[in-house]
């Protein structure tokens, strides 16, 4: 293998993320939980666990009964009967977009759709146990805005997007396999951007869950990956998006680049394991092996993984062992490579576990620091950490380069057998912006009063975050990459200094708002 993916144009970029995940409505809070090793696992009344079985421990997604359904052209019966794994990954998709600086209405290249949610709770226990409210709307409303099929379409539909749009299903590979399809999807030229994620969220969420002895459930609540302690995992609730393009394509265009899929590949265990749920060292092991073929770059190049990880007594060996039957193809070397988990920190997100995976070596790769593997300890005996390539972090650590760019590895595996692998590279380094006008011009555009507020409020606050962003690169986005709606509202200024302040309310920069006449 050589390292000439760039010359053969294979190469996908990361330009747009989104996600909502447990104890993190945002990104930046997200990155800060995982860089700080926090446990997002909320703890309910523990009294009658010991007699009912139940341990009530879960991964809650805060704020999932709201929807912005006028946003979405949506009334608000429609929103009312679909399902909220939809109605999240609709908002998910469309903040990728606008985290990619994208004004839709503006952009006429083709985008696609690829993704998948779990079982609809919701449709079970809050539709199916209101029989007047189905006989008032009608089963074929219902279905369609509860069926799995529907999901991608209805993203197409709403957003106006007119590539593939195709809904997978893999179980706990699903948002990873999903990111596959579409990075195919991209280098085919079946379209120009591609959408690409999961949801998973299950209702009520502080309902705990049944633990059985030799399940895949942790008897405690915690899931500690790859610790000798380790009896298990927790379920979680979350969504994620990524927004990708040809890296070609994105160069030109001057996208900001988050990281870069190297190569990517997928496959089934088929019958090679011990039982259906189980998980096949072999089938991991090839998926891995074809992954970085296809990614045209050395395994020992790769200086962190992030794993399935689900902390069960027979899946953490297996995941380890395949991992070192695919990296010992073509380096001895030891303990070169650190290896993490999001499970211990966020629960098991199922459909969406893949992606969330993706986001964090995304997130780690754009910081370059690794962050701690939560609730390890010490190693499960039945994994040989010394003779491997891999070690184990408990501590976040600055991610230095090993004569390579950084690069990651990124792992799913599906209940069932289908299985993923993706490689990440660091994305490149950005061309510098050239000089501007003196004057810049920050236009926030809202379709309510309320969201106009809460814009600019969020505005500020990036600005104070992020002192390195070139302003006029700022005001360039806030003009060309968002869509205009009825509440406006400019703000002139020199600096970011400015900006702030008059975001803020003071009088040292020019506001201008108001309500449009026409959108």
């Amino acid at each position: 293998m050589t390292s000439s993916a760039v010359e053969t144009g294979l190469e996908i970029a990361i330009i747009g993320i989104a996600g909502r995940f447990p104890g993190a409505p945002t990104l930046d809070i997200f990155w800060n939980n995982l860089r700080d090793g926090i446990e997002s696992i909320t703890r309910f009344d523990q009294a009658d666990a010991a007699e009912s079985e139940i341990v009530k421990a879960s991964a809650v997604l805060d704020d999932i009964e709201h929807f912005d359904a006028a946003f979405f052209g949506m009334s608000p019966r429609e929103a009312e009967i679909l399902d909220p794994q939809q109605r999240l990954f609709l908002e998910c998709a469309w903040e990728a977009i606008e985290s990619a600086g994208y004004n839709l209405q503006r952009y006429d290249g083709s985008v696609g759709v690829y993704a998948g949610v779990g079982i609809n709770t919701y449709l079970l226990k809050n539709l199916y146990s209101n029989p007047n409210l189905i006989d008032l709307i009608g089963e074929a409303q219902i279905k369609h805005g509860n069926d799995k099929d529907f999901l991608a379409t209805r993203v197409s539909y709403l957003l106006n997007l007119d590539g593939p749009s195709v809904v997978v299903q893999t179980a706990c590979s699903t948002s990873l396999v999903a990111v596959h399809l579409a990075c195919r999807s991209l280098l085919s030229g079946e379209c120009d951007m591609a959408l690409a994620g999961g949801a998973s969220i299950r209702t009520p969420q502080e309902s705990g869950y049944a633990y059985r002895e030799g399940g895949i459930t942790a008897p405690d609540g915690h899931c500690r990956a790859f610790d000798e302690q380790a009896h298990g995992t927790v379920f979680g609730n979350g969504v994620g998006v990524v927004l990708l393009k040809r890296l070609e394509d994105a160069l030109a265009d001057g996208d900001t680049i988050h990281a870069v899929i190297k190569g990517s590949a997928i496959n089934n265990d088929g019958s090679n394991k011990v039982g259906f749920t189980a998980p096949g060292v072999e089938g991991q092991t090839k998926v891995i092996q074809a992954a970085y073929m296809m990614a045209e770059v050395e395994p020992e190049s790769v200086s962190y993984v992030e794993t399935h990880g689900t902390g069960t007594k027979l899946g953490d060996p297996l995941e380890i062992t395949a991992l070192t039957r695919a990296f010992r193809q073509s380096t001895e070397q030891e303990q070169f490579c650190a290896i993490g988990a999001l499970k211990p920190n966020i629960g098991h997100l199922d459909t969406a576990a893949g992606v969330a995976g993706l986001i964090k070596a995304t997130l780690a790769l754009k910081h370059r620091e690794i962050p701690p593997l939560l609730h390890f300890e010490r190693a499960n005996p039945a994994i040989d950490f010394a003779s491997s390539p891999f070690y184990v972090t408990t501590e976040a650590a600055a991610w230095h380069r090993n004569g390579t760019p950084r690069r990651a590895g990124v792992s799913a595996f599906g209940i069932g057998g289908t299985n993923a692998h993706v490689v990440l590279e660091e994305a490149p380094a950005p061309a510098e912006s050239g000089e501007s006008r003196p004057w810049q011009l920050l236009p926030i555009s809202t379709k309510t009063a309320a969201a106009l507020e809460a814009a600019t409020t969020n505005l500020a606050a990036h600005l104070k975050q992020s002192p390195e962003l070139s302003l006029a690169d700022v005001a360039y986005t806030l003009q060309v990459g968002r869509q205009p709606f009825a509440h406006r509202r400019f703000v002139l200024c020199r600096s970011q200094d400015e900006a702030i302040a008059a975001l803020e309310g003071s009088e040292s920069g020019r506001v201008f708002g108001g309500v449009a006449e026409r959108e």
